[in-house]
């Protein structure tokens, strides 16, 4: 009989401490807290970042128009020069002389046509009073005409002499930065060649040539269809090869109307200020552009955002009944570190933060909303 109360009496202590035990689970279930932020809607950039090379705005390669012997290089190479400055000079002792040449065969041109004028002046004056025939007139007009005729001819020919001996002093054909010289005073240089004297180069303002995916062309062609998305300033920034940023602010010229079959590439040119000539032709920069403006945009921390084992993106919220839920959501480019939500999260969602791993779906948890380091959203 004392065995059979004792063993109701441990029945009884066992089954109160499994009850208790039931009932402090429960009541740490329910106690549970996760830190959240409330997804709002808010305006922000959209951005993509691309990778380029700086190319001089404009560029000239210096050729020589005339053949002749180089007496001398009048410019200090790597300095700035500006538009019809001499930089060489050819020996010009041939081509004067055919200037001369020329002068000399205008003059004479010219005292030619002053005798046929007065000759057929007088013919005329001639044939009036019956002096002379009709044919005798006519030769006389037609050598003043001839004369007139030389005289524009030879007119011509000492342009062209002028113009070969303004030749002879090789000038910039535009403002820029000259480089190294090809040839030295004492060579032979000719108005056929193909390598060039010199090379100047224009720096302010300065391009970046940008490549930018079809495919990419494509994804900012279905953002900027989506509600509420805005064309973007076409303002670039550029980071340079050392991951400093630079100083002055791009704009967006143009975009090439068709794709490079060997790169599957789209090419953009935008236009720097180059004051300090800190950007040079040829060097490496990553450009971001400022392609459109989401009005009604959604972004999230990225500690909110995970992936199951099907790579699809999905979010932990606390429901209106405070318990734990999985929503399935598209993320379309970060920002910092912060995804652009498109679909699956609505304005006022509590979005679980932290203390994600100690809860399960479903479960009843306390929101606590917790505000994040600078670069993230702040939760209200």
């Amino acid at each position: 009989m004392i065995k059979t109360i004792i063993m109701s009496l441990g029945v009884l202590t066992t089954a109160g401490l499994l009850t208790a035990c039931q009932e402090q689970q429960k009541a740490t279930e329910t106690e549970a807290t996760v830190g959240v932020v409330k997804v709002i809607q808010q305006s922000f950039p959209l951005t993509i970042t691309l990778q380029g090379r700086t190319v001089a705005s404009l560029s000239a390669e210096v050729r020589p128009q005339v053949g002749g012997i180089i007496q001398q290089r009048q410019f200090t190479e790597g300095a700035k020069v500006n538009a019809g400055d001499v930089l060489y000079q050819i020996d010009a002792a041939t081509y004067e002389a055919a200037y001369d040449k020329a002068d000399a065969n205008l003059r004479t041109a010219m005292a030619t046509l002053e005798a046929a004028r007065l000759k057929d002046t007088r013919y005329q004056a001639l044939l009036k009073e019956k002096s002379v025939s009709h044919q005798d007139a006519e030769d006389a007009h037609a050598a003043f005409m001839e004369a007139d005729a030389s005289v524009a001819g030879y007119r011509a020919a000492l342009k062209s002499a002028r113009i070969d001996l303004e030749r002879t002093k090789i000038t910039a054909p535009i403002s820029g930065y000259i480089g190294i010289s090809n040839v030295t005073p004492g060579a032979l240089v000719s108005a056929a060649q193909s390598t060039a004297l010199t090379t100047i180069n224009t720096l302010d303002p300065i391009y970046v040539d940008l490549n930018e995916s079809s495919k990419d062309m494509l994804q900012l062609r279905k953002i900027l269809s989506r509600a509420g998305v805005e064309k973007g300033n076409a303002e670039v920034s550029l980071i340079l090869e050392d991951g400093s940023e630079y100083a002055h602010k791009g704009k967006l010229k143009m975009r090439e109307v068709s794709v490079d079959r060997s790169t599957g590439s789209v090419v953009l040119r935008a236009e720097f200020a180059n004051p300090e000539d800190v950007l040079l032709p040829g060097m490496f920069v990553r450009a971001k552009l400022q392609v459109a403006v989401d009005k009604q945009g959604i972004k999230v921390p990225q500690r909110g955002i995970a992936r199951d084992n099907q790579g699809q993106a999905y979010a932990l919220v606390v429901g209106k009944d405070g318990k734990l839920a999985k929503k399935l959501v598209t993320t379309e480019q970060a920002i910092g570190d912060q995804w652009v939500i498109t679909s699956g999260l609505e304005a006022g969602d509590l979005l679980v933060v932290e203390g994600s791993n100690k809860v399960q779906l479903g479960q009843s948890v306390k929101a606590e909303t917790v505000t994040l380091e600078t670069g993230s959203q702040e939760g209200h």
